[in-house]
């Protein structure tokens, strides 16, 4: 008979299903039609930034710049639109900044072997620095008369569904043909599991890396356009918030194994499931913002411990993939 074992995976879920249960219960107006939209809305964000955060984790690696992603190229067509600038060639502009920054990030990584949490970190405080210091004239660059129809991509709804909780669902539906129907993939999951192994075998490690940043850094950016959309300006300044570890939450606590090669899209629903109810609990309970940090610190490091029990390294996993 095989020996029993549970996965990360079903432990959040049963969290989830209780945690949502009690605050059914105990909590009045959590469990009504408005106040799951609103939920829901409120986290297709940091639900998108978790799929970003996914891939790159996948192939056993972290991405702390995601948040410059998230600022830099929406503020960047916010600010050339505002300039007089026309609304495509803005775009094109942000979309090719981002595609640069994916290289950049990837080539640091996978060519000159910076550490991922190293590069990232130090590409993400550059990149924000840089829009902070040249591109943007003031820290929340506003709306403009350009845009209109652009924010038809954070407000509104379909099907009287609210477009972020769509934009996010689409984003899911990408990835997730990404990860488990195209051969990159595939590499993505077996430069995770080995990197060895991978590049032995004659799998294109190093593109498949650099391909992993600069989809982590489009589909940051893209999470970025959805949140300037939904509030009709880009605070940029989001980058010295603490957003960057709500997605490793999300991504940890969903059971992606930091380990590499072991998750996928549903397991950063799952996470962001949670958190979103976490959250929401939380905020209808009036905990300070103080205390939500707090909470969500120890559940990071109790999903960080139980990562390290449910999906050891061992002594060839131990030696390659170090975040």
């Amino acid at each position: 008979m095989k020996r029993f074992r549970v996965t990360q995976q079903e432990i959040v879920f049963v969290v989830f299903a209780v945690l949502f249960a009690a605050f059914s219960i105990l909590l009045p107006g959590f469990l009504t039609a408005d106040n799951m939209l609103t939920l829901l809305q409120n986290v297709a964000v940091l639900g998108i930034l978790g799929l970003a955060m996914a891939i790159v984790v996948l192939g056993r690696g972290i991405d702390i710049s995601l948040i410059a992603a998230l600022a830099v190229p929406p503020g960047i067509v916010l600010q050339m639109v505002q300039n007089g600038h026309s609304l495509p060639a803005s775009i094109v502009t942000a979309l090719l900044f981002a595609v640069v920054f994916g290289l950049v990030n990837g080539w640091l990584i996978a060519v000159a072997e910076v550490p991922s949490l190293f590069a990232t970190l130090a590409t993400g405080i550059f990149v924000a620095g840089l829009g902070q210091a040249f591109l943007f004239q003031l820290d929340v660059v506003q709306w403009s008369p350009g845009m209109e129809g652009f924010q038809r991509l954070g407000q509104g709804a379909i099907f009287g569904v609210p477009t972020p909780i769509v934009m996010f669902a689409i984003a899911c539906v990408a990835v997730a043909v990404f990860l488990r129907l195209t051969r990159w993939g595939a590499y993505t999951y077996a430069i995770g599991d080995n990197p060895n192994a991978a590049r032995v075998t004659g799998l294109p490690v190093r593109p498949i890396i650099i391909l992993q940043y600069v989809l982590a850094t489009l589909i940051g950016s893209f999470a970025g356009f959805v949140m300037a959309a939904s509030i009709n300006s880009m605070p940029t300044r989001i980058f010295n918030s603490t957003l960057i570890y709500d997605v490793i939450l999300v991504v940890v606590l969903g059971g992606i194994g930091l380990s590499g090669g072991r998750g996928g899209v549903l397991n950063v629903i799952i996470g962001t499931l949670l958190i979103g109810t976490m959250l929401n609990g939380m905020t209808i309970l009036d905990i300070p913002y103080a205390g939500q940090n707090l909470i969500k610190g120890v559940v990071l490091l109790l999903a960080v411990i139980t990562d390290s029990f449910l999906n050891p390294r061992n002594e060839e996993t131990a030696q390659q993939g170090d975040i």
